[in-house]
Order: structure tokens, then C-alpha cells, then sequence
């Protein structure tokens, strides 16, 4: 015991030593960066090939010559730009409901007082852990008596409501001072313009989470459109990169050209909310 708070006396103060522990971190952490990256620079380089140098060995990761042709080889194939635009759709309506929604059910669960509040947010809460599998037959039902079977709006309607956005949200909500709720009632906001003036200025980070969190999910879901989406029309890109597959299956390098372009739209959101979603992740997460 004595020897460990001698050797952290030690540390403490000795800043060479503290240099060199922060140096060997900062190393392992860009070499396990770099690692995780290596799949994603390897398909940047497979898709500006040719088809017989994307398993060529020894492997090349730099082409000798940028084939750019093959992103546009891409969209005369099958219909990209469609399904492109049926899926932002989905994803942009989908992600600004489930903000909506989620962020009205949150305020009432963490600031307003109503009977069977809690049991109430548990019982919702209760759902996550109930698996797509065990209502999926009972949504279909539901979506083609409603006449939204194969059109976009039903997977809208499936996806606007969260109870993961829900609990995030009112975890965050919960780390604001309530005097600052009830201040506003006394002078005479509503709930409405307390929730607007208030709370969601105060929780950028939340909702910024929460929109990376839905906007990914919804771009990347492909079980949902290939039951409820039939038509060629409304086919969304990860729907439309199976069938791109199954018709370019030995076209490896136009396959990861068509897999780039597919990332691109969830890299952009990520990146310019990142800063907002990793400040939601250290206080949304941990608060209440």
C-alpha cells in the first residue's frame, strides 16, 4: 500500500514522467485509430481501380491510376439518384418527428407532475427491450389496413416515435434546474413556450445526439423498406445496393464506389454534429 502511494507521489510529481505516460497513451490510441480505419481506406482505394486489381497481390493501396469513371458507372446501373432520394426522405421526415416527439414526451416525464408518471415512463421505456420480431407481423397488418403498404410514408409512421430518443431526452431534461420551469410559469409561459424557449435551447446537445443516433439508424435500415417497400420506386440505397449486388456481383470495385457514395450522407451528419454529440454522450448518459 505504501509502495503504490509512493509510486503515485512519484508520478505526480515528476512531469517528464507525466509527459511520457501522455505520449504513449496519445501513441496506442492513433494506432488503434488507424487500425479501425484500414477497411474504410481500403474500399476508398478498391473503388478507384479496376476490377482485377482490387485482390491483386501484393496489395496496392494506392492505384496506379484513379479510375474516377467508376462513380459514374454507378448511377447508369440501377437507379441510385431514386433510391437516394426515397431514403433522405425517410430519414430527414423520420428524424425530425422522432425530435419532436421525443422531446414532448421527455419534458413531461422530467418536468411536468401528472398521476402514474413513472409507471407510465417505465412501461414505455419497457418496449426497447421488446424485439422487432415479436410485433413485426401485427405492424404489417396494421400499415396495409391503413393503405400505406409499399409507400414511404409507412416507414414514417413505423419510426416516428422513439422510446430510446424519449429516455434520452429526459435524462438530459432532467439535469436542468426545475426553478428555471417554474420561474417561467409565474410570469405566464405555457408549457408549450417553456419547452420551446427554454428547455430545447438548453439541450442542443441532446437533440444533436439524438438526430445522429436516428438519422444513422434510419439511412442504414434495410429489414423494414425490403418488407414494406416492393416497388422499384420506393426502394431505399440499402435496398438498392443488394439488388446492385446481385447484378454486379464480380464488379467489386463499382461495389465499393456504390457502398462510398451510400456513407456519405451519414459521415457528413456525423461530422458536423459530432462536437454536440459527444457533450450529449458525457451528460445526457450519466445524469439523473
Amino acid at each position: 500500500m505504501e509502495a503504490a502511494v509512493h509510486s503515485r507521489e512519484i508520478r505526480k510529481d515528476n512531469p517528464t514522467l507525466r509527459k511520457i505516460l501522455r505520449t504513449v497513451i496519445w501513441i496506442l490510441l492513433i494506432l488503434l485509430s488507424a487500425f479501425t480505419l484500414i477497411p474504410f481506406v481500403w474500399m476508398v482505394s478498391s473503388s478507384l481501380k479496376l476490377d482485377r486489381e482490387v485482390f491483386a497481390f501484393p496489395m496496392r493501396w494506392i492505384p496506379e491510376t484513379f479510375h474516377w469513371e467508376n462513380y459514374s458507372l454507378i448511377w447508369q446501373r440501377v437507379p441510385l439518384i431514386t433510391y437516394f432520394k426515397n431514403t433522405a426522405f425517410i430519414a430527414i421526415v423520420v428524424t425530425v418527428l422522432q425530435t419532436l416527439t421525443s422531446s414532448f414526451a421527455a419534458y413531461a416525464f422530467a418536468k411536468l407532475s401528472f398521476r402514474g408518471r413513472d409507471a407510465l415512463f417505465l412501461c414505455y421505456i419497457g418496449t426497447i427491450a421488446v424485439p422487432w420480431q415479436a410485433y413485426m407481423l401485427p405492424q404489417f397488418i396494421m400499415m396495409r389496413s391503413m393503405g400505406l403498404y409499399d409507400t414511404l410514408w409507412a416507414m414514417v409512421v413505423l419510426q416516428a416515435f422513439s422510446a430510446f430518443g424519449v429516455f434520452l431526452m429526459r435524462q438530459f431534461y432532467r439535469s436542468i434546474p426545475s426553478e428555471l420551469c417554474e420561474a417561467a410559469r409565474l410570469d405566464g409561459l405555457s408549457e408549450y413556450g417553456i419547452w420551446a424557449r427554454i428547455m430545447l435551447p438548453l439541450s442542443k446537445a441532446a437533440i444533436a445526439t439524438l438526430v445522429i443516433f436516428t438519422f444513422v439508424s434510419t439511412w442504414n435500415d434495410y429489414m423494414g423498406p425490403m418488407i414494406y417497400l416492393t416497388r422499384d420506386i420506393n426502394k431505399t440505397v440499402q435496398v438498392g445496393l443488394r439488388r446492385f449486388i446481385q447484378e454486379n456481383s464480380s464488379d467489386y470495385h463499382l461495389i465499393m464506389a456504390a457502398s462510398l457514395c451510400s456513407l456519405l450522407p451519414v459521415s457528413v451528419v456525423f461530422l458536423c454534429l459530432q462536437r454536440y454529440f459527444i457533450e450529449g454522450i458525457a451528460t445526457s448518459g450519466l445524469k439523473g
